[in-house]
């Protein structure tokens, strides 16, 4: 399987002015940007399971994807050339990272002792691979929602030997990371939730989630693992309802079982705008809370109104993300994984490539506005101006718990506030914005 992208050269950083679709436009890996490399900014991923699982099916037809190493039944052989053609893809587009769910790699596998053994192997395998190549783990998974297993949910199923299988994918999925390298490992609650209220104890499944949640912290520090641990939030689908539904709610879920120290968010725009959100209200909403772990870049269709996982394409969006990114300290332990797959048409293996560089390029343009911004920061400034009552006076003395209610009151009665209304200056500042993206 190592030929299949041989027609394809290792892809090059051209400049804005190339007219290859096959080489990068505005990515300079190396450039430097407020101090450090692109790349050490952005720290790429490519995502396993869009990339090199899926054959292009939909819910109303078949694959359209000629991926030979799909052709069969994922056994050992076939995992192992799917390895080996995602090395080759890792190596031709030259980003640093990549991310798995422990079903993305290995052979199927029906018991508990199967999937150990085969999760094995392959792990034994991606450590020969990343050896050998420049491109290393950002974070890795367990998927506990595509088995009919997991159809109640895993940590929150009313079974709980269902729970307990889960357990056993969360230990070797985080052990393996560990081992491999891995910055993060990511808690994605597929199924944690319910499609219908009438047969669901919310309170019993959100003390499981809770006690599930502890024993993998529990365990991280018991293996010595010094990554981080974070949760994706999304609302619906395919569950009706998920307890992790957005930051906010994650937060408080986290406070509740004394977590919020331990586990961050991996935030993904699509899941945010299924929550009625805006990527950035994630973003900030997420270092308000000082929980800001990574990103699973992607978007949704706004006609479709559903998960659809595409690349991202509007810079102003990414412009501003990266801006609050930014100013929020930037990525640490996490990195911009593409949680994105070419459309079911885009059925060329040279398809893969072009979505990978627009979403680099994307990126990099992105983080050089994002820059620029915060070098001039009128943003910042308009903030600071906005909100400078608060350094001083009643403001202060309310924030310092000086003041009580009453005493807020009578300082107001006291000097006959009345205060003056002062613009918010939204055009302005959208036109800013606007004038910053290029």
């Amino acid at each position: 399987m190592s030929g299949y992208f041989d027609h394809i050269e290792k892809i090059q950083y051209e400049g804005p002015n190339s007219a290859n679709p096959l080489a990068f436009k505005y990515y300079d890996p190396k450039k430097i940007v407020m101090g450090k490399p692109i790349e050490e900014h952005l720290r790429v991923a490519a995502c396993y399971w869009h990339s090199f699982c899926w054959d292009g099916h939909d819910i109303f037809g078949a694959g359209t994807f000629d991926r030979p190493w799909l052709s069969g039944p994922m056994d050992q052989a076939a995992a192992t050339q799917k390895l080996d053609v995602a090395f080759d893809f890792f190596d031709r587009l030259g980003q640093p990272f990549f991310c798995f769910h422990d079903t993305d790699v290995m052979a199927a596998a029906e018991t508990p002792r199967e999937h150990v053994e085969n999760f094995a192997a392959i792990v034994d395998q991606i450590e020969a691979k990343m050896d050998a190549s420049s491109t290393q783990l950002l974070w890795g998974t367990a998927n506990l929602f595509s088995h009919p297993r997991y159809m109640a949910g895993g940590a929150t199923n009313p079974n709980p030997d269902v729970t307990a299988f889960g357990a056993l994918q969360v230990k070797h999925c985080l052990e393996a990371t560990h081992r491999l390298g891995g910055s993060g490992y990511v808690l994605w609650g597929g199924r944690e939730g319910y499609d219908t209220i009438l047969n669901t104890n919310v309170g019993q499944e959100m003390e499981q989630l809770g006690r599930f949640m502890t024993m993998v912290v529990e365990h991280k520090h018991k293996i010595g693992f010094k990554g981080d641990i974070w949760i994706e939030p999304k609302p619906h689908e395919p569950t009706k309802h998920q307890y992790d539904r957005d930051v906010g709610t994650v937060y408080g879920f986290l406070k509740q079982y004394g977590l919020e120290k331990e586990i961050g968010v991996n935030i993904e725009p699509n899941h945010a705008t299924l929550a009625g959100n805006s990527f950035e209200h994630e973003i900030e909403m997420a270092n308000a809370f000082d929980i800001f772990g990574s990103i699973d870049f992607n978007r949704g269709d706004p006609q479709n109104g559903w998960d659809t996982d595409q690349f991202p394409h509007d810079l102003r969006e990414i412009t501003l993300a990266l801006y609050y990114i930014l100013k929020g300290g930037g990525f640490k332990n996490g990195g911009s994984n593409f949680d994105a797959k070419i459309r079911r048409q885009s059925s060329d293996a040279d398809d893969l490539f072009h979505g990978h560089i627009g979403g680099m390029d994307l990126l990099a343009r992105g983080l050089m506005n994002a820059a620029e911004m915060i070098e001039a920061d009128a943003l910042e400034d308009f903030k600071k101006s906005r909100y400078a009552g608060w350094e001083s006076g009643l403001g202060e003395q309310m924030l310092s718990g000086k003041l009580s209610l009453s005493e807020m009151s009578d300082a107001a009665l006291k000097g006959n506030v009345s205060p003056a209304v002062m613009s918010g200056k939204q055009e302005m500042l959208e036109n800013y914005l606007t004038n910053a993206v290029k």
